[in-house]
């Protein structure tokens, strides 16, 4: 289909997912929107691809999911890119993190990042205030991993890993 594309997601334990979504709720009580995609978890994304792939992906989720185990990162920094449009939380990047990338993409040039809002620079700087006093560095834990197909956002596999 036209527009439609599919996503791998890496999704965390519950409380790295409670932590960030109150980050966002903040956003959200103070009036902030933004365009980025809501009512899904919270995620770093691993590689979006055509959705012809959607069986292939499927099946190496699973392939995935036998045989790696879930693994810790620590949260560190916030930070903005695509010309100031996006603010994200970032963990550091890891040995972990860096191989389940590269099972579905190439790592070059990726900065793993869980997006907190996407709007216009003028938005996002004036969102910047309220991340910054929300967040605090932190232990996180990579335990699933998320298959959506997008737009509007369609879920299709969650999976956990080991």
């Amino acid at each position: 289909m036209k527009n439609k594309l599919l996503c791998v997601m890496a999704g965390y334990d519950d409380d790295t997912e409670k932590y960030l979504s109150q980050i966002q709720e903040k956003l959200y009580e103070q009036g902030f929107r933004g365009t980025q995609t809501k009512n899904i978890p919270q995620h770093i994304t691993l590689g979006t691809f055509d959705i012809e792939k959607e069986d292939e992906l499927v099946n190496l989720l699973n392939s995935i999911a036998q045989k790696t185990n879930s693994f810790d990162i620590t949260f560190n920094h916030i930070g903005i890119f695509n010309g100031s449009k996006v603010l994200f939380v970032a963990p550091d990047t890891s040995k972990e993190l860096i191989e389940l990338k590269e099972t579905f993409e190439d790592s070059s040039n990726w900065t793993p990042h869980t997006t907190m809002i996407i709007d216009e620079p003028d938005v996002i700087f004036k969102a910047m205030p309220i991340v910054l006093d929300s967040f605090e560095s932190f232990k996180g834990k990579v335990e699933k991993i998320y298959l959506y197909e997008f737009w509007p956002a369609n879920h299709i596999l969650s999976i956990n890993l080991l």
